[in-house]
């Protein structure tokens, strides 16, 4: 399924009500959500200061996902795992920055195509995988674009810190290559909305219903 939107928050709402309105009941880990499968989101646009975001998100949950991408600290909430953070500037352990490596490489060939980096450590990662697994920067039409891949994604809870924060990584890789950021492809094997999260995610929507 592909969703075109102008911005992350654009992106989040329609791929959330495509996810009430059209979503398959299923379960993660046991637990019963609703899910649409193998979904492509594009943004035209994205930016970490979305308004629709910063309007309608929960502050605790983006503050949360913020820490996951800026904190070298595990996450235990996530029984203890390494966070982005750790994942993407010292990459199991190592010392090795991959966002700087994007950097590097694109800077020393712009028509690079494999300026690929990920976020799982498999020799690491015996319980718990990142959602958020591959990340793919290039420049295309004079602009730092992205597409990413995620094995699922909560758009309930976290996809919208999600989409912060892989805004904000572009921002950050752009301005270190003096480029504007372009557009981001996240494609989604499962996107899904925990049941708990129903009736405020229907809430979220109304306005946009209205």
């Amino acid at each position: 399924m592909q969703i075109d939107a102008d911005t992350i928050g654009a992106a989040w709402l329609e791929v959330a009500r495509r996810i009430l309105e059209e979503g398959a009941a299923s379960t993660y880990d046991g637990a019963p959500i609703l899910e649409l499968e193998r979904v492509t989101l594009t943004v035209a646009h994205p930016a970490s200061d979305d308004p629709i975001v910063r309007e309608l998100g929960d502050p605790d949950r983006l503050a949360w996902m913020h820490a996951n991408f800026t904190d070298h600290a595990r996450v235990r909430e996530l029984g203890d795992a390494r966070s982005y953070a750790a994942r993407l500037y010292d990459y199991a352990g190592s010392g090795r920055d991959q966002v700087q490596w994007v950097i590097d490489r694109l800077r020393a060939d712009p028509a690079s195509c494999s300026a690929t980096i990920t976020t799982f450590e498999p020799l690491l990662d015996t319980t718990y995988i990142p959602c958020v697994s591959l990340l793919d920067f290039w420049l295309r039409d004079g602009e730092l674009q992205a597409v990413v891949y995620a094995h699922s994604i909560d758009f309930g809870a976290k996809g919208y810190g999600n989409l912060v924060e892989l805004a904000h990584l572009m921002e950050h890789i752009a301005a270190a290559l003096d480029r504007p950021v372009g557009r981001l492809d996240f494609i989604v094997k499962t996107a899904h909305i925990y049941e708990p999260d129903f009736p405020t995610m229907r809430a979220v929507l109304a306005p946009a219903r209205a």
